[in-house]
């Protein structure tokens, strides 16, 4: 029997380290990732605009043969995924399976902290949206979540430039806004 590939969408190049988690952990599968380059980052544009373009996407993933397709977008996620899932896939596809990154993030997030503080650093759209927060907040009340939106954050990692001159001074801001 021929399995079909799991779809992997991102709005641009930062989800190929979710791809890749994904298969490390799960190398007997074929993959399609798909990086909507022209149209990122996502962070500024309205829920609207982020629903069409995230759907779109997602079906042509399906068109290629997916059945699953993980939206490795944290703003996608953020805004998108809720709606296909409840929407979209039961009248078109209730075959078909769409998951996000937050939920997952969030459930295990209780791991990465000894002191019950995480910051997020995302887009507007990722942060303004308070998905992380109340995500968390449904596993780990505990936890206390510090957002950040960081409009420069997407450019600098898309384009390799996370470590160089300069982008010290966009993380210096990012903690002292703390």
């Amino acid at each position: 029997m021929q399995v079909s590939p799991i779809g992997i969408f991102d709005s641009g190049y930062g989800g190929l380290t979710v791809f890749r988690s994904i298969a490390d952990k799960l190398p007997d599968y074929n993959y399609i990732y798909l990086g909507d380059n022209a149209r990122s980052p996502y962070g500024d544009h309205s829920f609207d605009t982020i629903y069409k373009y995230t759907l779109e996407c997602v079906e042509w993933l399906f068109a290629k043969g997916c059945h699953l397709v993980i939206l490795a977008c944290n703003t996608a996620s953020a805004k998108a995924l809720r709606t296909i899932q409840q929407i979209d896939l039961p009248a078109k596809y209730p075959d078909r399976r769409v998951l996000g990154v937050i939920r997952p993030t969030a459930e295990v997030i209780n791991d990465y902290t000894s002191t019950k503080s995480v910051g997020v650093m995302g887009t507007r759209g990722t942060v303004n949206s308070q998905s992380y927060l109340l995500e968390i907040s449904k596993f780990f009340p505990e936890v206390k979540v510090y957002q950040q939106s960081c409009p420069m954050w997407v450019p600098l990692i898309e384009n390799n430039e996370h470590l160089a001159p300069g982008a010290d001074f966009l993380s210096m801001n990012i903690v002292i806004s703390y």
